[in-house]
């Protein structure tokens, strides 16, 4: 498994219902969290097979950028 980890734009709560959805459709994604609290918005996702410009892609569909950061390969815990 992966963490891939983008920095994003996505600002409030607000923003992460509307993001989430698509998200959640993902399938190479098992799991995702936004930290809306860092000066980056960090995006972190972990999964098999992930491929950042999907997820950039996924992320512009809802509205939102996001510039991958970097890619974790362990065990996604530690999202």
């Amino acid at each position: 498994m992966e963490i891939i980890k983008f920095k994003t734009n996505v600002e409030n709560e607000e923003a992460l219902s509307r993001i989430a959805p698509f998200l959640d459709n993902e399938e190479s994604i098992s799991r995702w969290h936004i930290d809306t609290e860092s000066q980056d918005k960090l995006l972190s996702v972990s999964g098999n097979d992930l491929d950042p410009q999907q997820i950039e892609n996924v992320v512009k569909q809802a509205g939102f950028m996001a510039e991958l950061l970097r890619v974790i390969g362990i065990d996604g815990d530690g999202l």
